[in-house]
């Protein structure tokens, strides 16, 4: 079996905390390795996510990542579901993708997509 390549986010968090519970308990993420104060991972599925520590707190209101898959759909109504803040709607942009967005607590946006195409028949 390959171990093939693949591209990984790391934002930033004022409060590893605060981020580690968001994931968590709100979007159902898995907390990986050890805890620390100044690094975070979290999983869920293929979906990794990495944090680091930074005192800017201007910096997540800058930064954000891109989640594409056939599983979108079903993210989409789990977390609204779930009662997920800041969640918005789930409809085809100009660009021809549907897709979702979340801002976590600190500001770091996460945009859900998926070709429509690729959904047919599913939601």
């Amino acid at each position: 079996m390959t171990d093939l390549a693949r591209s990984i986010p790391v934002l930033p968090s004022p409060d590893m905390r605060e981020s580690r519970d968001f994931y968590r308990d709100r979007l159902g993420f898995e907390v990986i390795g050890p805890e620390m104060n100044d690094y975070l991972i979290v999983r869920r599925g293929e979906i990794e996510i990495h944090f680091w520590r930074s005192d800017d707190r201007k910096l997540p209101e800058v930064s954000s990542c891109y989640i594409r898959g056939g599983e979108v759909p079903a993210l989409h109504a789990e977390f609204l579901a779930r009662g997920v803040q800041k969640l918005s709607d789930f409809a085809v942009r100009p660009w021809n993708m549907k897709e979702f967005y979340i801002h976590d607590p600190h500001g770091n946006l996460l945009r859900f997509g998926c070709a429509p195409e690729e959904i047919e028949g599913q939601a």
